[in-house]
């Protein structure tokens, strides 16, 4: 395997990348964020990356993100001292896929990175189906039985996400989050207002919803059965 570590303590790079290559896999090393996303979104393809959070010009958390944006698809292992449940969670939100905290066990180390490897590549989802509802992400069409429904950006953006996690409960905080970027509560009725208008476009002279509230939860977009 080719493997990218960014990690700007000396010492633990050298151990990690000596162990690898002891491994018989091929080491890069970048020793701060703005290299390693240099490296990582360059013309050389890694099959798993090494990324320590706490990083000189770019942190980690920030190197995984644009890494994502520029359409990178290498799996990434956070090595980290920093291993709250916060920090875990902002971690793998980030984009990283596995997260192990310092100190650690090499084998463990490679185990991680081997099971990494082994997972098939993403294939990104273009188009999401429920029921009659079709979902084109990539051009924004949204047709329910072959009818074009007109969404405004803030209603597509709620669809989209909830066609991503069809038949899962999404709550208001999550959506306050994902589409307004609101991460307190603004004290207002905003997503019971989008949502709807969002259901009279998708569901209104259709014989069965699929856009549903749960009462006390949130709201699930789901085929009818």
């Amino acid at each position: 395997m080719k493997i990218l570590i960014v990690e700007d303590d000396k010492q633990i790079a050298e151990y990690v990348a000596k162990g690898l290559r002891e491994k018989s896999h091929v080491v890069d090393h970048a020793d701060n964020g703005r290299e390693g996303l240099y490296l990582a979104t360059g013309e050389q393809r890694y099959d798993v990356m090494i990324v320590d959070r706490m990083l000189p010009k770019m942190d980690g958390l920030s190197l995984v993100k644009a890494a994502r944006a520029a359409g990178m698809k290498t799996p990434v292992l956070f090595l980290t001292t920093m291993g709250g449940v916060d920090d875990r969670v902002a971690g793998l939100e980030a984009g990283a896929d596995d997260y192990l905290v310092k100190p650690f066990v090499f084998a463990e180390l490679l185990a991680r990175v081997s099971a990494l490897a082994r997972r098939p590549p993403i294939v990104e989802t273009t188009h999401i189906a429920v029921g009659d509802l079709d979902v084109d992400l990539l051009t924004r069409n949204v047709t329910r039985g072959g009818k074009r429904i007109e969404l405004l950006a803030q209603e597509f953006k709620i669809l989209e996400y909830l066609v991503r996690h069809a038949g899962e409960i999404v709550t208001r905080t999550m959506l306050l989050e994902k589409v307004w970027d609101f991460h307190f509560d603004p004290k207002t009725n905003i997503v019971e207002t989008h949502i709807s208008r969002l259901r009279g476009k998708i569901d209104k002279g259709f014989d069965k919803p699929l856009l549903h509230t749960v009462r006390g939860a949130g709201y699930v977009i789901r085929a009818p059965e």
